[in-house]
């Protein structure tokens, strides 16, 4: 077995995965799988500039996850670096941070290869010859990926739930016209996804991330996050929609009283959502095959 460290920095959160790998199945045994919301992208959007608040909030987890991977002794470590950190005109102040911290360089990876990371996290233990479109709706952007055991075609684009609460909404709850300003980013977006990837020809719609968790836990009427009830669970377009439209409805408070939305994901959790409901009804899916497995376990089998 060989022991391997994950990282994947994104837009709203940083998170690690430690696991051995099985040299010959190629399965991953997980070890240790947490995540801190450190917003990285804040202001990248508008300002084109990682803030110095977000940096050091992001090196204050990397030194966090150094102590963890030296604890638990991997071999290898494998640094992913996401949408904000692709944006950022001073990226060589968070590259140098991780490098001082971690000991490796952060590979500030294109949103095709994003997508071939999530595509293999997500569907390494799906069974079937279905044709898959699996949908990894991040904080700066959302990746599109087809086919089966292997990509067939993919892309990147920019809608995340950071990224289009920060453009577009000014109220809590947002106002009719912020909610048609971010669905008109969605389905612009999803144009051009439909430009590279067909999105309406899979059998399976496959949902990734915490945007997509986060609505499916709501979905279940889970009282505390549990992934265990979240991972593989499919949910109804029909519960997709209600959700969302709850969210819609709530203040800031109320989101923070539902007990399965992380504190971080409290003031994007609308924007998530809605990206999510755009694109169940974009598709014609009639649920969502939600996936706890992600992009940090694609990076994770890519180590071994």
């Amino acid at each position: 077995m060989t022991r391997v460290a994950g990282i994947d920095c994104g837009t709203n959160s940083i998170r690690l995965l430690v696991a051995d790998v099985h040299p010959e199945t190629g399965d991953l045994v997980e070890l240790d799988r947490r995540m801190t919301i450190v917003r990285l992208g804040q202001g990248v959007d508008k300002t084109g500039r990682l803030a110095p608040e977000a940096l050091e909030r992001t090196f204050a987890a990397c030194r966090a996850y150094a102590e963890v991977i030296k604890e638990l002794g991997a071999e290898r470590l494998r640094f992913v670096a996401t949408s904000a950190s692709r944006d950022a005109e001073n990226r060589d102040e968070f590259v140098n941070g991780v490098v001082e911290i971690l000991g490796v360089e952060p590979e500030v990876i294109t949103g095709d290869q994003e997508a071939a990371f999530s595509f293999t996290g997500a569907t390494g233990e799906l069974h079937g010859d279905d044709r898959r479109l699996v949908v990894d709706i991040g904080g700066g952007s959302t990746e599109f990926v087809t086919g089966n055991k292997h990509v067939e075609a993919a892309r990147s684009v920019d809608i995340g739930c950071v990224r289009l609460t920060e453009r577009h909404v000014r109220h809590d709850p947002p106002t009719a016209e912020e909610v048609a300003a971010i669905r008109a980013d969605v389905r612009a977006a999803l144009d051009l996804a439909a430009e590279t990837v067909p999105i309406g020809s899979a059998d399976t719609l496959v949902g990734l991330a915490g945007s997509v968790t986060t609505v499916a836990a709501i979905a279940l009427g889970l009282t505390e996050y549990d992934s265990g009830k979240i991972h593989h669970s499919r949910i109804s377009a029909a519960r997709v929609a209600e959700v969302t439209d709850r969210l819609l409805a709530s203040t800031h408070d109320e989101r923070a009283a539902i007990p399965v939305i992380h504190p971080g994901r409290v003031d994007v959790i609308i924007a998530g959502a809605l990206v999510l409901r755009e694109i169940v009804e974009r598709v014609g899916a009639s649920e969502v095959v939600v996936s706890e497995h992600d992009i940090l376990d694609g990076i994770a089998l890519s180590v071994a």
